[in-house]
C-alpha cells in the first residue's frame, strides 16, 4: 500500500496552507507571540497565562493525536472505500492541514475561547499565540507522518499512550477536552480542577 505522504506539490500546498492559517490568526487579532516577549520550546504550566503561548505544551500531545487520526481517516476513506476513485489520497496531508488550521481558527475564535472560560478548568483561557497554533499545526502533521511510518497497531498504542500520560499528569487530554467543550459535567471539571 503506498503513503499518503505528499510528493512535493502536496508539501507545498501544506505549507501554504499553514502560512495562510497564520496570517488569518494575525488578522483575527491574535499574538504572534507570548505576551511575555519569549518564545520557549516547552511551557509545562497548564494554569497560567503563557499556557498555549509557547512552541510545545501539554496540549502538543493531542495535536500529534489529531494527525495520526487524520492519516486513519484519510487510509480509510481514499485507500480502502476509495472514496472519490481514490484521487484526493495524495492531498491527504493538504486536506488533514486545512482541517488542523480550521480549528485554530474556531479556537481562538470568541465562541470557543468563552465556551472553554464557561465549562471547562480553563478560566483565564485567552486562546493561543499564532505561534503555538502553527505549532500545533506541525505536531499534526508529526503525527500524520508518524502514523505513515509505523504499523497500526503501534499508532493505537502511542495515541492511547498520550492520552494516559496526559490525563495522568494534568487531568486533561483529547478526549476530555472534546467531551468538556460539547458535553460538560460538573464532576468532570471539579476532578481536574483538582477536587
Amino acid at each position: 500500500m503506498t503513503s499518503l505522504l505528499p510528493n512535493r506539490r502536496g508539501a507545498l500546498a501544506a505549507l501554504g496552507v499553514a502560512l495562510a492559517a497564520g496570517a488569518t490568526l494575525l488578522a483575527m487579532g491574535r499574538t504572534a507571540i507570548c505576551k511575555c516577549g519569549s518564545v520557549k520550546l516547552w511551557w509545562g504550566t497548564v494554569q497560567s497565562a503563557e499556557n498555549s503561548q509557547h512552541i510545545a505544551d501539554w496540549y502538543s500531545a493531542s495535536h500529534l493525536i489529531h494527525g495520526l487520526l487524520f492519516y486513519c481517516f484519510a487510509h480509510l476513506l481514499w485507500r480502502r472505500w476509495k472514496l472519490l476513485g481514490g484521487k484526493p489520497a495524495i492531498w491527504a496531508l493538504p486536506i488533514a492541514v486545512a482541517f488542523e488550521a480550521f480549528w485554530e481558527l474556531l479556537e481562538n475564535s470568541p465562541l470557543i475561547i468563552d465556551r472553554y472560560r464557561a465549562v471547562t478548568v480553563s478560566f483565564g483561557y485567552e486562546g493561543d499565540s499564532v505561534v503555538n497554533s502553527l505549532s500545533d499545526i506541525g505536531f499534526m502533521a508529526l503525527g500524520f507522518w508518524l502514523a505513515s511510518k509505523l504499523p497500526v497497531w503501534v499508532s493505537v498504542a502511542l495515541a492511547l499512550f498520550l492520552e494516559l500520560f496526559t490525563l495522568y499528569f494534568i487531568r486533561d487530554n483529547l478526549t476530555l477536552n472534546v467531551l468538556m467543550l460539547v458535553w460538560p459535567l460538573e464532576a468532570v471539571r471539579q476532578w481536574q480542577a483538582g477536587g
